[in-house]
């Protein structure tokens, strides 16, 4: 079984953010997810970096593009290794082997008669790097991304026909039956792909004439391949496209991104695959923007996070669960710092943190470390796996990550709530054998949350793991528990194990 998840490609014009890390680190979650259910994964993000603007800010800074690439592209890289980003593979557009790519597509698209030239006016943003017509545009004429007006530019470009595809991009988009269904996710995107769909759609410029800074078009060196369409074919290069190699993980499983770019995702980029003849992608996911508190975030207001912000308040595995769960995982949302600390302190500090620090302070004091010897009971690692068992794995299936976490939260909160039922502080002095039987359940079920939270944080999981006392790599159970539910009779903490001593994982703030 094979999965193909995508990231975006993000533009080197801006320094990574937590924009950048939420629609990546929901990638490397899914792919983790996807890699403990026995899946072979190939998970592709990397850096978009031909365009106008590139060109533009590398002048302004007074280096060369490929310079100014370079660095940007640098960056991403160390933001994602930062972020522990399990990535396959990580495309620059820039490369080689991405050219090969861009102009194999566009030669076939050409030979095909789906390539035409033609001279064109029209409303072009600088800053999203496309034209648009006034329908597109806010009641100021305004781009509703950059809430600036487009310029009237005038060039002989050559177009995609785009226009031909329409009705068959509805079929292929509505029809659940379709041999090559699209799936487009969430639900209310869809319908607004639909809506457009059914009003025409026009042909579009696929090259400029005026820009140096790209892929010269194969059969036309004087103009260049349009940034979009040159981005887009980045899923093909990432799995050895044109070679018929690229077939083992195409069709991509999940295009994730942002909603800005869905209409490049969910229309142009299945046209053009369908002019080449090339199946098209499974599943396109698009999630919403967000705001801080209640202002967009830009460089000029001066609000933007970046991952080192976040890690160097939270830590690694915190940040992660945080930035994908703080707010539902698809529509828009406001973030807050505020907001983030109350989650951090509510769902891990005091509700996880809380479990596994009661846990491993009891045995410590009243069996010196040591799992106590008893008679195995799993009930409550039972409880716990039936908690998760369906609703977790649907959550993870149709990326609702927010939903997961809060079944992992209600699972803990389970625990947690048992422990009062049995005040093991009174048992401590009345009933050693009982302590012994409720310490050995607590550290079973614990085990089992570690294995459900390995793909949202694998190192506190590990940590988590190798503190219970369990036996064998926690990659390699996850695997095996996913394959088909089974809790060994003894449990994954053996009696007589010594626990660990992970420290304090998630210090409380004030």
């Amino acid at each position: 079984m094979k999965f193909y998840i995508t990231t975006p490609i993000y533009y080197v014009n801006d320094i990574p953010h937590i924009g950048h890390s939420y629609t990546t680190i929901a990638a490397d979650i899914l792919a983790r997810w996807k890699r403990l259910n026995n899946y072979d994964v190939f998970f592709l993000t990397g850096t978009d970096e031909h365009g106008a603007k590139i060109a533009q800010a590398a002048k302004e800074k007074g280096i060369s593009p490929e310079d100014l690439c370079n660095q940007m592209s640098a960056k991403f890289k160390a933001a994602w290794k930062l972020l522990n980003i399990s990535y396959t593979d990580f495309i620059r557009t820039t490369e080689s082997r991405h050219f090969e790519s861009v102009e194999k597509i566009v030669q076939t698209l050409f030979d095909k008669g789906l390539i035409f030239k033609k001279k064109y006016e029209g409303l072009y943003c600088v800053g999203c790097e496309r034209f648009y017509v006034l329908k597109d545009l806010d009641e100021n004429g305004c781009c509703l991304l950059h809430k600036t007006k487009p310029v009237l530019q005038f060039e002989e470009n050559y177009f995609f026909k785009l226009s031909q595809f329409g009705d068959e991009l509805l079929k292929r988009i509505t029809d659940a039956t379709h041999q090559e269904h699209i799936q487009i996710q969430p639900e209310e995107r869809k319908n607004e792909i639909i809506g457009k769909l059914k009003l025409g759609l026009e042909d579009v410029s696929i090259s400029r004439t005026a820009i140096e800074w790209g892929i010269p078009l194969p059969f036309d060196k004087s103009q260049t391949v349009y940034v979009w369409i040159d981005a887009l074919v980045n899923y093909l290069t990432g799995i050895d496209f044109p070679k018929e190699e690229f077939k083992k993980y195409w069709p991509a499983d999940v295009h994730l991104m942002a909603k800005d770019i869905l209409w490049f995702h969910s229309v142009i980029w299945p046209a053009v695959l369908m002019g080449a003849g090339i199946d098209l992608p499974k599943k396109v996911y698009s999630h919403g923007f967000f705001t801080l508190n209640g202002n967009k975030m830009s460089k000029s207001l001066g609000n933007v996070i970046s991952p080192e912000d976040l890690v160097s308040k939270y830590g690694v595995d915190s940040t992660r669960y945080l930035t994908v769960t703080l707010i539902p995982f698809g529509p828009d949302g406001d973030i807050s710092w505020e907001g983030l600390t109350l989650k951090y302190n509510t769902d891990l500090a005091n509700n996880l943190g809380n479990l596994l620090s009661r846990t491993l302070k009891m045995a410590e004091k009243n069996f010196n470390n040591i799992i106590p010897q008893t008679k195995p009971n799993l009930y409550l690692a039972k409880q716990v796996a039936d908690i998760l068992k369906d609703s977790f794995i649907y959550n993870m299936e149709n990326i609702a990550l927010h939903k997961a976490a809060e079944n992992l939260q209600n699972a803990i909160t389970l625990v947690n709530q048992q422990i009062e039922q049995d005040a093991p502080w009174k048992l401590a002095k009345i009933d050693k054998d009982k302590l012994a039987y409720c310490i050995y359940s607590y550290l079973q079920a614990i085990d089992i949350i570690a294995i459900h939270l390995l793909c949202f944080m694998p190192e506190i999981a590990q940590k988590i793991w190798h503190s219970t006392g369990a036996t064998g790599n926690i990659e390699d159970i996850a695997k095996k528990y996913f394959a088909d539910f089974n809790i060994p009779d003894e449990g994954f903490s053996v009696e007589n194990a010594k626990l660990g001593n992970p420290g304090i994982l998630f210090p409380r703030f004030p």
